[in-house]
């Protein structure tokens, strides 16, 4: 079984997290933060506006199908309705017998 010890801190200072405002950083620094602050925000944004993007692509073909397979199905129903009225009016056309 692995061992269930918790990763012991690293001493590196590429590791360490700071805080800019409790930290004594220039203004080169504090401006080299928000630049690359900025460009992990831009990466991330791409790829959100991409995932959602097909996101709703797949949603708007998930409605579109739905509209037409209802147009569809609608305009089936009407070729039934027709049937229907055809069969009635042959039955009227019919001959008159105390059945009918």
């Amino acid at each position: 079984m692995a061992d269930k010890t918790p990763p012991q801190k690293s001493n590196a200072p590429y590791a360490a997290r700071i805080d800019p405002t409790k930290e004594g950083l220039s203004q080169d620094q504090m401006h080299f933060i928000r630049q690359v602050e900025l460009e992990q925000w831009k990466r991330r944004t791409s790829k959100l506006r991409t995932r959602n993007v097909v996101t709703g692509l797949a949603i708007g073909a998930l409605v579109l199908g739905i509209y037409g397979y209802t147009f569809y199905s609608v305009s089936q129903e009407r070729i039934m309705d027709e049937i229907d009225e055809e069969a009635k009016r042959v039955r009227m056309q019919g001959p008159k017998t105390g059945a009918n």
